[in-house]
């Protein structure tokens, strides 16, 4: 397939959801309380839906079963390893931790874990998120989660539109109100809930926490993540990579005019969160605006850009 392989996003209403998906990106959402768009997912909790081309209705879960070397190259991934979402946090995400693969593996069924990172695409004024905590050793830990020592717990960061953060498994973390996010993770919906600010739903139930498996997962001490961005500049395009992880890397693309680029990996999942224009395999033009969502897979191995765009760009 020697062309972009577009997808349709699927969405997920949440208690936590708003409308930026419909009021930002246009996309046509199921309700008032939307907050995340899987926009490249091969999870079967919601696959992403091929657009065009021979696979055309295919779901990108299926399409890694049965196309994986002709498209993707020699990945050895059982399945479709990475997730790309954007998020709208209308109001506080609970405070919660995803595993590791070992122990997700064991405890969700042969499911990955979850090491995932934001780009903040927005946020309102003085917006913070949750990410660590202030706890010295296990003991404290538990002591100050059963005591709902909250505020002496979580650690709160102050967060800017374009900043980007790497959350690996084991981190205690929660979006909070009026931001908007895209999130690259391991392809896993395996959350361990720790607090939800007592929080009840429309029948007056409160979600259920998810204690002694957040416990053994968490990393006491909490770590920092020293991050070195490395920016590049060619001809139509300014490349800023954020990261190189064991699961992932991810690349903001600053797209203006025109600029020819090979294909650095096997393949490349790529989102458009702003501007317009268009990108060209071959002979053939794709038109792109934001809220497009495409893989470019390994058959493609270069391709030419043109417009005014930002992308968010990622591999395994």
């Amino acid at each position: 397939m020697m062309e972009p392989i577009f997808l349709q996003p699927v969405f997920k209403e949440r208690i936590w959801g708003g409308t930026a998906l419909r009021d930002r990106f246009g996309y046509a959402i199921p309700s008032d309380h939307t907050g995340e768009c899987w926009a490249i997912s091969g999870h079967p909790h919601g696959q992403s839906t091929v657009l065009n081309g021979e696979y055309k209705g295919m779901g990108l879960g299926d399409l890694w079963k049965k196309h994986r070397k002709e498209l993707f190259g020699d990945d050895q991934n059982e399945v479709f390893p990475l997730l790309t979402k954007i998020l709208d946090a209308n109001s506080d995400l609970s405070v919660q931790v995803h595993p590791d693969d070992e122990y997700a593996g064991i405890h969700e069924n042969g499911e990955l874990g979850k090491t995932e990172c934001w780009y903040i695409i927005d946020c309102k004024p003085g917006a913070e998120l949750v990410y660590g905590h202030h706890a010295r050793t296990k003991a404290e830990l538990e002591h100050m989660i059963k005591n709902g020592e909250w505020d002496r717990l979580l650690r709160r960061v102050p967060i800017r539109p374009g900043d980007f953060l790497f959350v690996p498994s084991g981190t205690i973390h929660a979006l909070c109100e009026g931001t908007l996010v895209l999130e690259t993770q391991q392809s896993s919906d395996t959350t361990y809930r720790v607090y939800d600010y007592d929080r009840t739903d429309e029948k007056g139930n409160k979600r259920e926490l998810h204690l002694d498996k957040a416990l053994d997962v968490i990393t006491v001490p909490h770590r920092d993540q020293d991050l070195h961005f490395e920016k590049e500049t060619h001809e139509g395009a300014a490349i800023t990579c954020f990261i190189r992880s064991k699961y992932f890397s991810v690349y903001k693309w600053e797209i203006s005019g025109e600029g020819e680029f090979p294909k650095t990996a096997p393949y490349l999942l790529v989102s458009v969160i702003g501007g317009s224009g268009s990108v060209t395999v071959g002979d053939k033009s794709f038109p792109l605006k934001k809220g497009d969502h495409f893989i470019l897979p390994n058959p493609v191995q270069s391709f030419r850009t043109e417009g005014k765009m930002e992308w968010i760009v990622s591999h395994p």
